[in-house]
């Protein structure tokens, strides 16, 4: 999802196993600091995904025997005042359990930084959790609040993006990454980009 012009301004693109957002149109590039970053990668068999360039951070934390904990506490929401947009966060490991965080300010109050992880310790079959970065429209924009919400995941990976690209806003809808992973490790993955 994107509001501004720079946000809107960018498509996903696989890399192998990764994916990293890319500009649509370099010539109306403004600050990549935001929106040009990796949102997928793999690291010893676990999957991170995120909305921002945390994903190196966990990454890299993963990779010198840190945890995905360890890595957010390094972190905090995206200095772009006055929405001080979430940094959220997952992690599928391979023994089918994953962990989900949201990093925010507090009441909009940018000293004020709130951390909130949630871990699942396997898989549940057709169920998902969700979360996601603003709750609404607002002025500065609601961040999410609350704890993840459970959604149902259809088994065909066409028909469950179908469904998740419809239900995003228009106005705001930039790339979605859909992967399914199987118990045997084997990965199928769908893109939709609105810039094509």
């Amino acid at each position: 999802m994107g509001r501004s012009e720079n946000s809107k301004n960018r498509v996903f693109v696989a890399e192998g196993n990764e994916l990293r957002t890319k500009a649509f149109d370099s010539a109306k590039m403004k600050d990549p600091s935001l929106i040009i970053y990796y949102p997928v990668r793999e690291r010893g068999g676990s999957t991170i995904v995120t909305n921002g360039d945390q994903t190196d951070t966990i990454f890299d934390c993963l990779g010198t025997g840190g945890t995905f904990e360890d890595a957010l506490f390094t972190r905090t929401f995206e200095p772009d005042a006055p929405n001080y947009t979430p940094r959220i966060s997952g992690l599928l490991e391979p023994n089918g359990g994953y962990r989900l965080s949201v990093l925010k300010a507090e009441e909009n109050d940018p000293n004020r930084g709130l951390r909130a992880f949630y871990q699942y310790d396997r898989l549940n079959p057709g169920t998902a959790h969700l979360v996601h970065t603003y709750s609404g429209d607002g002025n500065p924009l609601p961040p999410f609040c609350g704890e993840p919400v459970a959604v149902a995941v259809s088994e065909d990976i066409d028909a469950f993006a179908k469904e998740i690209w419809n239900a995003l806003n228009p106005a705001f809808r930039v790339s979605l990454f859909v992967r399914f992973i199987g118990k045997d490790g084997g990965k199928e993955d769908r893109i939709i980009n609105a810039n094509v």
